[in-house]
């Protein structure tokens, strides 16, 4: 297969799976964020891998691209982006409590937790979720293939209908776009 039978194959997958992407979910996520924005709550974002770099681009895009003049601010952290304190507790601990150690730290009652997490099976993301939940935070899950355990440990998932991790990936950045157009009410040509 050449590269440009491969590039299309792959636009077509990547077109269907954001055509799988709920509009009423977004809605519902943006609610959930909008009042996390009224009442000064906090939003922690995490993922492995590629769903790292994910969670460090949505955090980006809560803090920044959906400020709305006359609102108040969208408070967001990347439960990624702290190296020093990831490394300590998977040195000191283990590789699965990376995230439950920090929403230990972080969440409290009303505050959201956002778990990327591609296939939705990662040991670490599952933990913090559910600390996140017996704390009385708000859960979200971003999500592929079957939605693995992640879809039914959180409020609100958001599974893409795609079998291909890239195109996952792909579209879970997509969300992270949408929600931030949404939560600054853009009219999305920006």
């Amino acid at each position: 297969m050449n590269a440009a039978t491969v590039a299309r194959s792959y636009i077509g997958g990547l077109v269907a799976s954001l055509q799988s992407i709920p509009p009423e979910t977004i809605g519902r996520i943006v609610t959930i964020l909008e009042r996390a924005r009224e009442e000064g709550r906090l939003i922690l974002v995490l993922g492995n891998g590629g769903s790292a770099a994910t969670a460090s681009h949505l955090v980006v895009d809560l803090n920044k691209t959906a400020n709305r003049p006359g609102s108040p601010r969208l408070r967001a952290v990347a439960l990624t982006d702290n190296v020093p304190l990831l490394t300590a507790w998977a040195n000191d601990a283990r590789y699965d409590d990376v995230f439950v150690e920090q929403v230990e730290n972080y969440a409290a009652t009303g505050d959201v937790v956002i778990a990327i997490s591609g296939a939705g099976r990662s040991p670490n993301v599952l933990a913090a979720v559910r600390r996140a939940r017996e704390k009385g935070a708000t859960t979200i899950g971003l999500t592929g293939f079957d939605g693995g355990l992640l879809k039914d440990l959180v409020h609100v998932s958001v599974i893409v209908e795609s079998q291909v991790m890239g195109q996952v990936e792909d579209a879970h950045l997509a969300i992270g776009h949408m929600l931030a157009a949404a939560l600054h009410r853009s009219d999305l040509t920006e």
